[in-house]
């Protein structure tokens, strides 16, 4: 069991990390954190002591005076090699460094003197040290006008703002989950290394995945925007990039106005006709019925799309985002045909609330596979 420790805990990439290990109680213990230890010396000190590995992510990325990023951000990094040195702790300390070290700014200079500061003190100290430069991350969650241009376009598209290019540049970009596993690869691999009485001193030039124009990536988001909002339409999802940039897109709308997503219901004498998933990729549809109240469901996907569409009877959907408590209800009856899509890393679940079966269309974007560890368990 490793025990692992996250500064910048809560922060984008931080709630990614500590879920992602959240999936594997049986190798990770979370030793949790809280902005505040950074303000009170003992607390630091505790949890310091706990860690066997620490990923540093805690910094500050935007201030109106790039003095007060410098000094924020060297500052944390002296905190946390205090805090080892006052407990005689030595745990693996993973920081996120950022391509920007190549810039001449204050951000891109506070990034990589950290790195050699926490380089230097693992040296010193016979510890273990992965220096990690990474290119821009992008994912669900990330804050618009501060984490990154992705986050800021989705958050506009989504709420009728017009986005605006101020450079057209070229944006290297890698998803938030590809990072996260960077990190846990690393964790284990040093933890490996230390078992046999042996450190590990390395800087990690994480690769990006994925190139894009800024005017490109707009176009890409603007083309999800359409076809969704007009035709409820899914795009090829074939390529990971696209993928991982709709699931991204989705996170963004806001659930609790936009769904359900009601359905053209086309009637003559004989019967009626619904379209529930236009797409452009393939996956698995399914079909089930469902007693008058019983609850499917109750789990969540971290990289799937899927669609719930009640063709007949009355439901409630219900989503929460793994970590918060805030719970979206929604109504569904099959007289008005609709439906409800699940965003990533959000527990979903569909009850059937009326006195009839229920009928529900599933879509899901990749074909089932009992051996898939996608789909995790937990109570909405």
């Amino acid at each position: 069991m490793i025990k692992i420790g996250i500064t910048g805990q809560t922060g984008f990439v931080g709630t990614h990390l500590y879920n992602t290990l959240g999936l594997h109680p049986d190798k990770f213990q979370r030793i949790p954190f809280q902005d505040e230890y950074f303000k009170e010396e003992s607390k630091l000190n505790e949890f310091v002591k706990q860690c066997d590995a620490i990923v540093h992510l805690a910094a500050m990325n935007r201030h109106n005076d790039p003095e007060v990023i410098y000094q924020t951000n060297i500052g944390l990094v002296k905190q946390l090699i205090a805090a080892c040195e006052a407990t005689n702790s030595t745990p693996h300390i993973l920081f996120s460094s950022s391509t920007q070290e190549e810039r001449d700014n204050l951000y891109g200079r506070s990034k990589k003197e950290g790195r050699e500061l926490l380089a230097k003190w693992a040296d010193k100290n016979n510890a273990s040290f992965s220096g990690f430069v990474i290119p821009n991350v992008f994912g669900p969650f990330g804050h618009p006008y501060y984490n990154s241009v992705v986050a800021t376009f989705c958050h506009q598209l989504t709420h009728n703002e017009t986005p605006k290019i101020e450079v057209d540049g070229t944006l290297n970009l890698i998803y938030v989950s590809e990072l996260v596993n960077h990190f846990i690869k690393m964790i284990e691999e040093v933890q490996k290394i230390q078992s046999e009485d042996k450190i590990a001193l390395q800087e990690v030039r994480v690769q990006h995945t994925t190139t894009l124009k800024v005017s490109g990536l707009l176009k890409i988001l603007q083309s999800f925007k359409e076809g969704y909002y007009n035709r409820g339409e899914i795009p090829d999802l074939s390529n990971p990039a696209m993928r991982n940039l709709w699931n991204t897109f989705l996170c963004y709308l806001d659930h609790s106005t936009f769904f359900p997503y009601h359905l053209k219901l086309n009637t003559d004498n004989r019967g009626s006709f619904v379209e529930t998933v236009k797409l452009n990729s393939g996956g698995q549809i399914s079909f089930s019925t469902t007693v008058p109240g019983i609850t499917r469901g109750n789990h969540f996907h971290t990289r799937k799309a899927e669609r719930f569409a009640v063709i007949k009877g009355k439901a409630t959907i219900e989503l929460r985002r793994i970590g918060t408590d805030k719970v979206m209800t929604f109504e569904l009856d099959g007289t008005q045909p609709s439906f409800v899509d699940m965003p990533i890393w959000h527990t979903h679940n569909i009850t059937n609330v009326g006195d009839e079966e229920l009928y529900t269309i599933f879509w899901i974007n990749e074909h089932f596979d009992p051996e898939d560890t996608d789909t995790f368990f937990e109570e909405v």
